[in-house]
């Protein structure tokens, strides 16, 4: 008798949960969602340091950094940010140093498709190229930061290439 009551007793409040979450705007929604998600890892990070095992602390503080946003972009953003300008920096396209930049030579259709993470083999359409470059270009538009002027144009120039290798 006692777990028929429990099991009522749980619905309603499984009922009215799911009402009030039902009213919320997604923005809010999200918001609570993300703030909750970081805390939770957060605090089982702490919880396993304490305990000594370190090991596992890190994937879970690395979620949580995941899921904050600095300066407008993700830590995965920030990831695939360093992985082009390393791309750009093996081949001699891009540098640190403003006297020292071959942004004058042009850039090899090879080049080209790694930089907008393209797979050379594949059959691509321009709507591919299209969204693989606005998704580069969400990062590193000189919008975003003035110091990606230069990423900026050469993503653009990689992206002519393409559209004219697949043409």
């Amino acid at each position: 008798m006692n777990i028929i009551i429990y099991t009522v007793v749980i619905l309603v409040i499984f009922y009215f949960l799911v009402r009030y979450i039902s009213n919320i705007s997604s923005k809010k929604l999200s918001k609570g969602l993300r703030l909750l998600i970081i805390i939770g890892l957060i605090f089982l990070a702490i919880l396993f340091a304490i305990g000594g095992r370190f090991i596992l602390t890190l994937p879970l503080t690395l979620a949580s950094l995941a899921l904050l946003k600095l300066k407008g972009l993700s830590i995965f953003q920030l990831i695939s940010l360093f992985r082009l300008i390393q791309t750009l920096r093996r081949s001699g396209r891009f540098s640190f140093n403003q006297q020292t930049s071959n942004n004058s030579s042009s850039i090899t259709v090879q080049e080209a498709y790694k930089i907008l993470n393209l797979d050379m083999n594949k059959k691509i359409s321009k709507e591919d190229v299209n969204k693989a470059y606005i998704k580069i270009q969400k990062k590193i538009h000189p919008d975003v930061s003035p110091e990606t002027s230069r990423l900026s144009s050469i993503v653009n120039e990689a992206k002519d290439i393409v559209l004219n290798d697949i043409s």
